[in-house]
């Protein structure tokens, strides 16, 4: 099998949310002919300007390319996508190439490359290890099951989006593998959340908490820059806490067709469950604040922090300085 190199193949890509449009990005930065597909055509534009193109239809995409790329939210979209009547394999030329890099279940990921075959279409399962900081700067590690032949052939494009990728066994044995990784992702925040609640409650700093454990040894990579949000009380999504959420569904589902008990994944879920109906969009992170809360340490932060407040501003009515007082009547 050819290179996929940007002189030799043409992409498709659909699905442009957060990790998507940031891989669609570098994939033109590398010099790649690409063409797009998303239900929402405003997220196309920034792609057009980059010297894309958006397509009108999954049809029209997948009848125009050699490699078609998706990231998709779960198995139901990707089935919408691929399946059908107006699925890609409906109208896609046997020989094209599918890198399907959505986070579904290693049953959806066999379904899919079962289907590919049966009109000539490689698919390849390539999961996505790495939050969009990492698929900004092109450092994500990629998980792959299928074909050695079609791995080899995919490298340069698998070097254009990542540092590292690994092909990890035939089909589905990509999307199982990250269900692995997430599993250790997930429960791994929860046991920080509570390692950290155990330190604040016991009367360490919670700043000071936070800095020195995203130093130690035990804190993974994935979870050293988590730290350093927190401590700012920074929640925005890298990766949102319903996905987190879907895979913990993904990874206990597994878990039960393998007949296998994992309580601590279970009681870990169960907590994202809670935090899910408040703030489903904010990062799985979050999870942290709700063991605070929960705990009461919340309360004690806040009153800390209101405290260190009070004192500033006292500090700033200093009667030997009329400025100071003048900003302060503005305040007021």
């Amino acid at each position: 099998m050819k290179q996929l190199t940007a002189d030799l193949a043409k992409l498709g890509f659909i699905g442009l949310g957060n990790m998507g449009s940031r891989i669609a990005y570098r994939l033109l930065d590398h010099g790649y002919q690409l063409a797009v597909y998303d239900r929402d055509p405003a997220k196309g534009q920034a792609i057009v300007a980059k010297g894309g193109v958006v397509a009108k239809s999954i049809l029209e995409l997948a009848q125009t390319c050699d490699v078609l790329l998706s990231c998709l939210t779960d198995d139901e979209a990707v089935q919408r996508v691929y399946m059908g009547s107006e699925g890609v394999f409906a109208v896609a030329r046997p020989g094209t190439v599918v890198l399907e890099m959505s986070t579904i279940s290693p049953d959806g990921s066999r379904e899919v490359h079962k289907l590919g075959a049966r009109v000539g279409i490689e698919v390849m399962d390539v999961a996505i290890s790495g939050s969009t900081p990492a698929a900004e700067e092109g450092t994500l590690t990629l998980l792959a099951g299928g074909n050695r032949e079609l791995f080899r052939a995919a490298k340069p494009i698998f070097q254009a989006i990542a540092k590292q990728s690994h092909l990890m066994g035939g089909s589905g044995s990509g999307t199982t593998m990250k269900l692995v990784v997430n599993t250790l992702l997930g429960v791994g925040m929860q046991a920080i959340a509570e390692a950290v609640v155990l330190g604040e409650k016991a009367g360490l700093d919670r700043e000071r908490l936070l800095e020195v454990l995203a130093k130690t040894a035990v804190i993974a990579p994935a979870h050293v820059g988590k730290l350093a949000r927190v401590a700012t009380n920074d929640y925005s999504p890298q990766f949102p806490l319903r996905l987190m959420h879907k895979d913990f569904q993904l990874i206990l589902s597994t878990a039960a067709q393998e007949e296998l008990i994992m309580p601590a994944t279970e009681a870990a879920f169960r907590v994202n469950s809670v935090e899910l109906a408040r703030s489903g969009e904010e990062d799985f992170s979050t999870v942290l604040r709700r063991m605070e809360e929960v705990t009461g340490v919340a309360n004690v932060v806040f009153a800390k922090k209101a405290a260190s407040l009070a004192q500033e501003v006292l500090a700033s009515e200093s009667p030997s300085s009329s400025s100071r007082i003048s900003g302060c009547e503005n305040v007021i």
